[in-house]
């Protein structure tokens, strides 16, 4: 976290520097007492902030600066320079922020400012009900929250567990060197704190629109004025014989994790099933517990289909360096409990892993009549078919503002940025959403940071060393650039996102 507990790095602050330290639109890291210091020049004015993003601790002066707010290098969060405010997931927490003078050629930083406090906003919607306890739900409450909104807001959710960070289940935390302590969002108080009446557990079973109330599984109804529709998705069944077997897991959740990491224990070997970002992800956590992997995928290069040939393959060698063997290019069919069947021989395990992608939660919607295709059709506000009902996150099916094509994305910093949106709409602002997709995946301490959305592309293009871990990828269709991958080059990944937003449909 931003703040106190910084080790002293850069210059002392607070004794001063040459103005010639910071020049128009750069940034230079220092420190105020115990707490690292970002100083930015923008427009000719000075600004100071926390110098670590709350997310998980990036070095923001390692980012880009745009407008006047910084965006983290690691994961893209933007944080305003004036007030140090988390304008944009998936940091939520606000860095601190100092005022700062320039004097005689010297900048000095000078005292911690409070953050300007928000008015209670009245008026236009009174009672919120968010469906779905994930990322765009719990992004939807905080922000309703922050933003001063003062009427009723419950967020239904049927995880046994309140909001966590769901993209560590298969990254850190899967690997054990992320502890439990460190998934939640929020403590158990701060939904109290915030009067976010919080049901765990609990399910949304019908939608009426006409009326504008939904009922729970528990019994009872809620009535709304704005209603989210956050539900995510769920792991599409394998329809292969076996897999329904105690076995064999799927990874959506935290208790999906807390049951691998169970079945990890005292375990030799495990087979996953699929190729896919989480897949692989799964299986470089479960070699981090030394446990003896192998991937079967009826694919022949691991991920060709997001992010081409060379870029797939290179994945796939480093996870071969780090000991998981590939079973490419085949067909599963059935696990018996001791054994994977492949359409060329067996694979033995003492339990397998599916990761074979999610479907949307669209069954409400649609027993409600909302226009679902592929997932809950939206507009440019992320409103859907139905007065006063949202939806965002995996589930919403959205136009795309690079493109204009209705697009859905299965991202975490997407829906949280999605729930955010939908937030400010419910108290009346109108802008449209534009934000482009963005995820990463890390294997093996390689980080990939992929921006943009290429459902399908005809030319991938590649400079840099992949061997290296110093390369950008780019995605083309018909001539037109869909998305960039990078891998150690963080601020062009940065640049690009700029540059779709800068290059509407």
């Amino acid at each position: 976290m931003s703040g106190g507990g910084e080790e002293d790095s850069g210059p002392d602050l607070a004794a001063g520097i040459p103005a010639a330290d910071v020049a128009e639109g750069a940034m230079l890291a220092g420190h105020v007492g115990d707490d690292t210091v970002l100083v930015a020049r923008v427009g000719g004015e000075l600004f100071a902030i926390g110098a670590h993003c709350t997310h998980y601790h990036g070095p923001l002066a390692d980012g880009l600066i745009v407008g006047h707010a910084v965006r983290c290098p690691w994961h893209h969060a933007h944080f305003c320079l004036r007030t140090g405010e988390a304008l944009a997931a998936p940091a939520i927490d606000p860095v601190g922020h100092w005022t700062v003078e320039e004097r005689d050629g010297t900048i000095v930083v000078r005292a911690r400012a409070d953050a300007p406090a928000k008015p209670k906003r009245a008026g236009g919607p009174r009672r919120v009900v968010i469906a779905g306890g994930g990322a765009a739900g719990y992004a939807a409450a905080e922000m309703l929250r922050r933003e001063g909104f003062d009427g009723g807001v419950t967020m239904v959710s049927a995880d046994a567990a309140a909001p966590y960070d769901r993209p560590n289940c298969s990254k850190d935390y899967l690997a054990g060197s992320a502890p439990a302590e460190w998934m939640p969002l929020r403590d158990d108080a701060w939904y109290a704190d915030h009067d976010i009446d919080l049901r765990l557990g609990a399910e949304i079973t019908s939608l009426d629109p006409g009326a504008k109330t939904v009922e729970l599984g528990s019994g009872g109804e809620l009535a709304y004025d704005a209603l989210l529709l956050a539900l995510g998705g769920e792991p599409r069944p394998l329809p292969i014989p076996g897999f329904d077997r105690a076995e064999v897991f799927t990874l959506r959740s935290l208790a999906d994790a807390d049951a691998i990491i169970r079945a990890a224990e005292g375990a030799k070997r495990v087979a996953v099933v699929g190729a896919s970002f989480i897949a692989l992800e799964v299986a470089a956590a479960l070699r981090r517990r030394g446990i003896e992997v192998h991937v079967a995928a009826p694919e022949a290069i691991p991920l060709s289909r997001v992010l081409g040939d060379e870029l797939g393959g290179w994945v796939r060698g480093l996870h071969e360096e780090n000991g998981v063997v590939f079973h490419l290019g085949r067909k599963i069919e059935g696990w018996d409990g001791a054994r994977l069947a492949l359409d060329d021989g067996v694979v033995e395990a003492d339990f397998v892993v599916a990761g074979t992608g999610v479907a949307p939660r669209t069954g409400l919607a649609a027993a409600a009549r909302l226009t679902v295709e592929n997932g809950v059709v939206v507009d440019r506000t992320l409103k859907t078919s139905a007065p006063g009902v949202y939806a965002a996150g995996d589930l919403a099916r959205f136009p795309d503002a690079h493109t204009g094509e209705l697009i859905r994305v299965e991202h975490w910093v997407h829906a949280e940025r999605q729930g955010q949106h939908v937030a400010r709409s419910i108290m009346g602002d109108t802008a449209p959403f534009d934000d482009t997709p963005f995820f990463w995946s890390v294997h093996y301490g390689a980080t990939i940071n992929y921006v943009g959305h290429a459902e399908g592309f005809d030319a991938v293009t590649i400079d840099g060393s992949l061997a290296g871990q110093d390369a950008a990828a780019r995605f083309m269709k018909s001539g037109k650039l869909l998305a960039v991958a990078t891998v150690g080059r963080d601020v062009e990944s940065l640049r690009a996102g700029v540059a779709f937003e800068r290059e509407p449909a």
